[in-house]
């Protein structure tokens, strides 16, 4: 479509001679948020990597704002406008404030020290200990970190694998939170970003304008949620589960 932000068609690869995702397609529209549903082991990660220019695509291509970046290197994405959070996110050795300005690298100084400026004002936690190591933060701090580290690159499209990795359900609510603020165009100089979330927790559904459901390394599904609710089998499959 005209409006998709990201598309990825075709898309397989592999490890060595094992091959992980067999002709997998998605579309994030712009200004969509888009859940990626699957279970430890679906190929959500490899998917993830192969849009992020971590891995390479034995076949398919994939888009972002239309120009074919299906052989860039990462930090050509970053430059278009992508921005990974991996499900570790963030650099332990290095402290908050370090790890803000990695992940902003590419922008202009003046630019970079306005948008940490408002990303502080987000996450008042981080600011307070902004010379802390992240090794040093609770999960759902790190998690907090890695959303805003992610920002910080002032991005059009937010790639996060996991969020919820590690946390317990408050945590996760809270992280929805925070995602669902920059979602709706409530916060920083990143508000209203495009996002693409891989997930196994359901809860993360409820940020969703569009899902996708991957299982076995090929999308089983993708539409609304309404629509996942309404297909019997999918809905057992995932919500019975939860």
């Amino acid at each position: 479509m005209d409006n998709d932000l990201l598309r990825a068609d075709g898309i397989e690869t592999g490890y060595g001679k094992v091959q992980v995702l067999w002709g997998a397609a998605l579309a994030v529209p712009a200004g969509a948020s888009v859940v990626l549903l699957g279970a430890n082991g679906a190929g959500k990660t490899t998917l993830l990597k192969v849009l992020v220019g971590l891995m390479p695509a034995w076949h398919g291509s994939v888009h972002l704002s239309g120009t074919d970046i299906t052989a860039w290197r990462t930090d050509r994405r970053v430059r278009l406008g992508l921005a990974y959070m991996s499900e570790l996110g963030v650099f332990p050795g290095l402290t908050i404030e370090e790890n803000l300005r990695i992940g902003g690298q590419f922008a202009e100084r003046a630019v970079l020290q306005r948008r940490i400026a408002e990303l502080y004002a987000v996450f008042p936690d981080l600011a307070e200990r902004k010379r802390a190591l992240a090794g040093a933060l609770s999960g759902g701090q790190r998690k907090m970190l890695g959303i805003a580290k992610a920002l910080a690159s002032g991005p059009k499209l937010l790639v996060m694998d996991e969020p919820s990795a590690g946390l317990s359900p408050l945590f996760v609510q809270q992280v929805i939170g925070v995602l669902g603020r920059f979602r709706a165009g409530g916060a920083a100089e990143g508000a209203g970003i495009s996002m693409l979330i891989a997930e196994q927790n359901v809860a993360f559904l409820d940020l969703a304008d569009r899902v996708y459901t991957l299982d076995g390394g090929r999308i089983r599904f993708g539409g609304t949620v309404a629509e996942l609710h309404a297909d019997d089998a999918l809905h057992r499959a995932y919500f019975g589960l939860a």
